[in-house]
């Protein structure tokens, strides 16, 4: 099948018209019409070969929502005309123990969908059966697409962190991942806390779902909830003052990131020890959890704040987010 996509020729290199023929479908594989496709900081991370496991052409696009159009003869579940969505994964091994015990996500030869293939800024995209999940009923499918990336992202450590209701928590960085986590948080039950170091945002941060909002630049403000959190999120990709936020959890509590620091976190031994406080981080979550998620968003109406553009327009949006100005994910309309 012949595929019409945008692809990056080069690293850094603006996206371009591309077509690529696909091979015969697999027995287990899925084609898919992509009909949105949310646009990710990881695809710019690609585009630019950020981290070093880009190949050229690269069409990005792992937040795909669309419909089944081919099916392979073991694909189980799925039928024709299906509303399904596809992420950063397209595929695991299924044999090796963390697949087998549910944690696809952890598989160490898991397929990413921008990774060595090709992704959803295209008119169709392939994956394995199992990672291409079903709707389900009454999504919202123009703003489901950040859901397989940044949603499962941050949904993930609420449930891998055994985050209660009663819980008071934190959220730093309230961009593309952390106002997802905000409305997850608020939708959990939990009283939430989000770090800004812009307070002006403080009416929208509590639209979001934030009960408290705290000046992160603030030291006065840090000091007000020392030793109050349960759990704190971070979703930031900066070096930052760790130490103070291990300030503010209370004994117990847990230091969660899934921003991709790439500089080492500096985290002083005394500041976990003396009140038996743990630092900890993940990627996105298996596949039972996504199917969890996007029941969990439907049941509670939660969904991100999207901008929308068309796909012909990848370049513009691809600028938009790059300069700051995504208010707080972009969507991609095939």
């Amino acid at each position: 099948m012949k595929v019409n996509a945008y692809a990056a020729k080069e690293a850094g290199s603006q996206l371009q018209e591309f077509q690529y023929e696909l091979p015969t479908l697999g027995n287990e594989q899925v084609d898919i019409k992509v009909d949105y496709c949310g646009l990710c900081h990881s695809d710019m991370s690609m585009i630019n070969n950020e981290w070093g496991n880009s190949s050229y052409p690269l069409v990005p696009g792992h937040e795909i929502v669309g419909e089944v159009t081919a099916l392979g003869s073991q694909v189980m579940g799925l039928s024709i005309g299906d509303k399904v969505g596809l992420g950063w994964f397209s595929g695991s091994c299924m044999h090796c123990n963390q697949c087998m015990d549910g944690k696809q996500h952890l598989c160490g030869s898991a397929e990413g969908t921008i990774v060595g293939r090709h992704g959803g800024f295209a008119d169709h995209v392939r994956g394995h059966w199992s990672w291409v999940t079903k709707l389900p009923d009454g999504i919202d499918m123009s703003k489901a697409g950040p859901l397989f990336c940044g949603g499962i992202t941050v949904f993930n450590p609420i449930v891998l962190s055994g985050v209660q209701p009663t819980d008071k928590v934190g959220v730093i960085g309230i961009g593309g991942l952390g106002h997802m986590a905000l409305k997850f948080l608020k939708a959990w039950g939990c009283e939430v806390t989000a770090f800004t170091s812009n307070k002006s945002k403080t009416e929208a941060l509590k639209t979001m779902g934030a009960h408290n909002v705290v000046d992160s630049t603030d030291s006065e403000d840090l000091a007000g909830i020392a030793g109050t959190l349960d759990f704190i999120l971070n979703t930031t990709n900066v070096k930052l003052d760790w130490n103070s936020y291990l300030t503010c959890l209370a004994p117990q509590g847990k230091l969660h990131t899934v921003g991709a620091v790439l500089e080492p976190m500096e985290i002083p031994a005394f500041s976990l020890i003396m009140g038996e406080k743990s630092v900890g981080g993940s990627p996105l979550g298996s596949i039972a959890l996504t199917r969890k998620m996007l029941e969990f968003c439907v049941r509670h109406d939660i969904y991100p704040t999207v901008e929308e553009f068309d796909m012909a327009n990848v370049n513009e949006a691809i600028q938009h987010l790059h300069d700051g100005k995504a208010r707080f994910r972009v969507v991609l309309k095939a």
